[in-house]
C-alpha cells in the first residue's frame, strides 16, 4: 500500500540505527530543545517520563515526530528521537513492540497496510474509527486525528484551470469526453497500475484515457511538468508543499474514490496507560493540522532547505503551543 508522502530528506544520522531485521531500533539520540509550556503542557503532566518517539523518514514525518517530541518536551518529558526510520513498517513495530512510545500514523495506510483491508472508508471520520478499534487488539492507542489528509489528487496549473475551469475529478471526466485530447496526465508508474490509483479513479469517474495521453515520470518531475503545462493534470499527494509553491489548483475528488491518509498520534498501549496525558498534551496541537499547514510546513524543508527539526520548533512557538526560554 502507497505510504504517504515520498518527499524523501537526508536521514539525520546520528538520530537511529536500524537493525538489520528493518524494524528493531538500537539507538537513539535525545531531544533538547529548550522549551517551556505554552498553551499545553502546563503544570508539567509529563514529568518524570522517558519518551521516545519515532517516525518514517520523509518530510511530513520528520516534522511530525519534531512537533510530538517538543510537545512531550514541553510538558516536562525526556525525550529521546528515533524519527526517520526508512518505510512504514519500522516506526510501526517500534510503537507496537514498545522500542518506542508514539509517533504519528496515517489512517489509510494502517487499515489497508497493517490491518489487511482492501477497501477503505470513505468518511474520515469513521475510517479513524475503525482503525482505532482494530488496534487495539495490536496494543496500539489511536489518539484524535487531525483534518491532515496526505493523499492522491489530481492538480495542474493557473493557466490550464483558466482555460478549462475544471475543480474536481467529475469536471475532468466530463472534459474528457467533451475534448478527448485536453486531459493528459503526469503519474507516477505505480499510481497508473494500482486498483486504488488511475485505474480505480477512471473506473470510478467513467473515464477512458487512451495511453498516450498518460506519461509515467518520477514524482519530483511531475510536479514541474505539471507547473510548466507539459501535462494538463499532474499527480501530487495532498500535503506536499510544492502544490502551494508552484501554485498548483487541486481538484477535488468529488465522489470520495481515494482512501483517506489523515494523520494522527499513536501511542503504545502501556506507555499511555502509565502516561494517559499525553492525550491531553497532544490533541490541541493535532486540531491545528490541515493541510495548508503541511503545505507550509513541508515547503519549508524540500522548497526553503530548513531543517524539519528547526521547522516544528518555529511553529510550535508561533502557534503558541510551548515557549522557548
Amino acid at each position: 500500500m502507497r505510504r504517504p508522502g515520498r518527499r524523501m530528506c537526508p536521514l539525520l544520522a546520528a538520530a537511529l540505527l536500524v537493525a538489520a531485521s528493518g524494524c528493531g531500533l538500537t539507538s537513539g539520540s535525545p531531544m533538547v530543545d529548550d522549551v517551556e509550556p505554552g498553551s499545553i503542557g502546563k503544570g508539567k503532566p509529563l514529568e518524570g517520563a522517558k519518551l521516545t518517539v519515532t517516525s518514517k523518514e520523509f518530510t511530513e514525518q520528520l516534522i511530525l515526530g519534531a512537533i510530538m517530541g517538543i510537545a512531550f518536551e514541553a510538558a516536562g518529558a525526556d525525550v529521546v528521537d528515533r524519527t526517520g526510520i526508512q518505510g512504514s513498517v519500522g516506526s510501526r513495530e517500534a510503537v507496537v513492540k514498545g522500542e518506542a512510545d508514539a509517533g504519528f500514523e496515517y489512517t489509510g495506510t494502517a487499515w489497508i497496510t497493517y490491518q489487511g483491508n482492501s477497501e477503505p472508508i470513505a468518511d474520515p471520520r469513521e475510517q479513524w474509527e475503525a482503525v482505532r478499534e482494530a488496534d487495539a487488539k495490536n496494543g496500539v492507542i489511536w489518539l484524535e486525528p487531525s483534518a491532515l489528509n496526505n493523499t492522491y489528487a489530481l492538480a495542474m496549473n493557473q493557466a490550464n484551470y483558466e482555460k478549462y475551469r475544471t475543480r474536481t475529478l467529475s469536471d475532468v471526466a466530463a472534459l474528457a469526453k467533451s475534448d478527448p485530447g485536453a486531459v493528459t496526465l503526469c503519474v507516477e508508474g505505480e499510481f497508473a497500475n494500482r486498483a486504488d490509483g488511475l485505474p480505480g479513479m477512471e473506473k470510478e469517474y467513467g473515464m477512458n484515457l487512451p495511453a498516450r495521453n498518460v506519461t509515467q515520470m518520477d514524482t519530483g518531475i511531475i510536479y514541474t511538468q505539471a507547473a510548466k503545462g507539459a501535462c494538463t493534470y499532474g499527480e501530487v499527494f495532498t500535503t506536499d508543499g510544492r502544490i502551494k509553491s508552484m501554485n498548483l489548483v487541486v481538484m477535488e475528488d468529488d465522489r470520495k474514490f481515494f482512501p483517506n491518509y489523515n494523520a494522527a498520534p499513536t501511542v503504545n498501549a502501556d506507555t499511555f496507560e502509565e502516561w494517559p496525558a499525553i492525550a491531553d498534551v497532544l490533541d490541541p496541537v493535532t486540531a491545528k493540522l490541515n493541510n495548508e499547514v503541511a503545505q507550509d510546513l513541508n515547503a519549508r524543508v524540500d522548497v526553503d532547505g530548513e531543517d524539519p527539526h528547526e521547522v516544528a520548533l518555529d511553529w510550535m512557538v508561533e502557534e503558541g503551543f510551548v515557549k522557548e526560554r
